[in-house]
């Protein structure tokens, strides 16, 4: 059963309208019933806001990594382990091909269903997935395969045994790793970008964002918490964060943005997949014609600038 949001209440009832049509075979009030769904899609979704932006980027039918894996790799294996404590699930490595083309994906998972989210720990990656994710990007250097990382995260888990594993320095090392592969990197917001947990895997050649994410350095509940001490606040802190993919392409933050269908991923990922596809597709036919040492060499630079302005 289809989830909605409080600003899709006339989306749902048009829906609810069309299943009670359909159920008494009233054919002609299903095709007016269509149109006028139609018309508020459009409606609805033209001027949204960037709260309801951030709505939809934690909606709960949202295409999460492996439904994004599943869509696009044909020939999937998945890798496990970091060879050195346990395998994260909220971390997924996957070895296939996107068309024709070697690639691994490395993602971010949430979790769908009560076990699975708590077994994924509700996509919140302890040290240990951290250093999957960096021990099968060094094996894509080693083989030359490019990587897609697939982001989506409220954050690095910030319990206590996480921090007595080594979380920050977990992070800091795949920073200053990943900046350095001598491989074709993509990286890809497709829900929530949370602060380090989502830096962790976002150092690539190019960054670009799905049309509703959202990617921050803490959650607006969290930033209305602390400036306000209300986080009932939060819509406000959305606002003046500036978390939109479109907010962070303006200010030349990330590379590019993805479309969506025009209500949300999640109401056709099929069409969202095709779209992250070509995307990637593209992406790697511009940049393995760079050298390796140069794609290495640009990345940091990308990074160096990131903050750094000049005075009037």
């Amino acid at each position: 059963m289809a989830s909605y949001l409080d600003f899709e209440k006339n989306i749902q009832q048009i829906d609810e309208d069309i299943i009670n049509a359909q159920i008494k075979g009233d054919t002609e009030a299903v095709s007016i019933l269509k149109k006028n769904l139609e018309k508020e899609i459009s409606k609805t979704y033209k001027n949204l806001s960037d709260f309801q932006r951030l709505q939809l980027a934690r909606h709960p039918d949202r295409p999460y990594a492996l439904d994004y894996i599943e869509l696009i790799l044909n020939d999937a294996h998945e890798i496990h382990g970091d060879r050195a404590f346990r395998d994260d699930p909220a971390i997924v490595c996957f070895m296939g091909y996107l068309g024709e083309k070697k690639i691994i994906v490395i993602g971010e998972q949430k979790g769908r269903g009560t076990k699975d989210k708590i077994a994924r720990n509700f996509g919140m990656p302890h040290p240990e997935g951290y250093r999957k994710a960096l021990r099968v990007a060094r094996l894509a250097e080693k083989f030359q395969i490019p990587i897609l990382f697939l982001i989506d995260t409220p954050g690095a888990y910030p319990g206590i045994g996480a921090e007595e594993r080594g979380q920050s320095e977990a992070i800091a090392r795949n920073l200053y790793e990943l900046s350095d592969l001598k491989i074709p990197t993509i990286a890809i917001v497709i829900g929530e970008g949370g602060s380090g947990g989502a830096l962790a895997i976002g150092v690539a050649d190019k960054l670009a964002m799905m049309k509703n994410s959202v990617f921050s350095v803490i959650s607006p509940e969290g930033c209305a918490a602390i400036l306000w001490n209300d986080p009932a606040k939060s819509e406000a802190a959305t606002k003046a964060m500036k978390v939109t993919a479109d907010d962070l392409k303006s200010q030349g933050l990330i590379d590019d943005v993805i479309d969506e269908p025009t209500n949300g991923a999640h109401r056709n990922k099929e069409a969202t997949a095709v779209a992250i596809a070509d995307y990637v597709k593209k992406s790697l036919n511009e940049l393995e014609n760079i050298d390796v040492r140069e794609l290495s060499a640009n990345r940091m630079q990308k990074i160096l600038k990131l903050g750094a302005y000049q005075e009037a």
